[in-house]
This record gives structure tokens, C-alpha cells and sequence, in this order.
């Protein structure tokens, strides 16, 4: 089973997103996601397993800024994305009716969240990855990758970005 985990940290009251890996604070009223990095692809037993991303997100405030950056209260939600191969997903598409990974083929795939004691489930992720460009000599592959991670009561992310299976 595949496992992995990130920190999501949200305010009660202010609405602010804090990066778990720096200290920086981000409104987060009417937001729009950047993604830095997603997770890597990475292959094990001829079956994929995904990862949380690397690298935290950014998050610009369409709302008027406030100038008071720190927040009233911080909540801290530890959660483990896992692949419990229940459902045949990552399904790998050859588009291509190649042998070997082509432009276009197709990797969908959802997983399931739990809470950082693994006690609750508390959502889904689910996407689709898309290949842009095989390497052989690197022994990987470039997929452009959207997906979201649905958290039930709360909320919802969606990413986009590049998937690299080499690195």
C-alpha cells in the first residue's frame, strides 16, 4: 500500500493558508491556486503509486489585503493519500497501441485520504495524467497532470502541472 502525507494548515477565522514547510502566511479569501510542483509518478511492481506534492502551493488574495498577517487561530490537518488498489486505479491507457509509452496516453486514477491517525477517511483525490514525452535514456517519462484532492466538509483543491517519473 502506498502512503503518503502533507500538512494542510487553514484559519478559523482569518482566512489564511500557512505553507507547513515556511513560515510565510497567505490570505486565502476568494483565492486562486497556483500549483509549484505536483506530486511525482513514480512506477513500483508494474502498478503506479502517487505522491503528495513536493512543494506547497501558492495562493493570491483576490480580496482587499488586511494588515494584520498573523492569524487569530491555526488549524493543522495531518492526512495520508493512499492507493489502496481496490478500485484498478492507475489505469495506464495506450492511446498509442504502442509497446512502449507514447504522446497521449492516458493515466487516470483516484485514491483515498485519511486522517494523520488513519482512524477516519476524510476524502478523495482524483485526476487524470497525461504523457508528454517519453525518455528512455533518463528511464522515464513527462506527464501533464490534473487532479483534486476533495476533502469532504472541508473542501476542495484543484491542481494542474507537470508530472516528471524521472526525477
Amino acid at each position: 500500500m502506498a502512503a503518503s502525507s502533507f500538512a494542510l494548515r487553514s484559519t478559523i477565522s482569518s482566512g489564511i493558508i500557512s505553507n507547513p514547510r515556511s513560515k510565510t502566511l497567505l490570505p486565502a479569501v476568494n483565492s486562486s491556486f497556483k500549483p509549484i510542483k505536483n506530486p511525482s509518478l513514480t512506477q513500483t511492481h508494474k502498478l503506479f503509486t502517487f505522491s503528495a506534492p513536493k512543494r506547497a502551493f501558492t495562493c493570491k488574495s483576490q480580496a482587499i489585503p488586511s494588515d494584520n498577517s498573523a492569524p487569530d487561530k491555526v488549524q493543522e490537518l495531518h492526512i495520508y493519500e493512499m492507493n489502496e488498489r481496490d478500485r484498478g486505479s492507475p489505469a495506464y491507457l495506450r492511446l498509442s497501441k504502442k509497446s512502449v509509452n507514447s504522446l497521449g496516453d492516458l493515466v487516470p486514477f483516484s485514491n483515498k485520504m485519511y486522517r494523520g491517525d488513519l482512524e477516519k477517511r476524510i476524502g478523495i483525490t482524483a485526476g487524470i495524467c497525461i504523457l508528454i514525452e517519453h525518455k528512455p535514456e533518463m528511464k522515464g517519462d513527462r506527464y501533464e497532470a490534473i487532479f483534486s484532492f476533495y476533502f469532504g466538509d472541508y473542501g476542495h483543491i484543484a491542481v494542474q502541472g507537470p508530472y516528471l517519473t524521472y526525477q
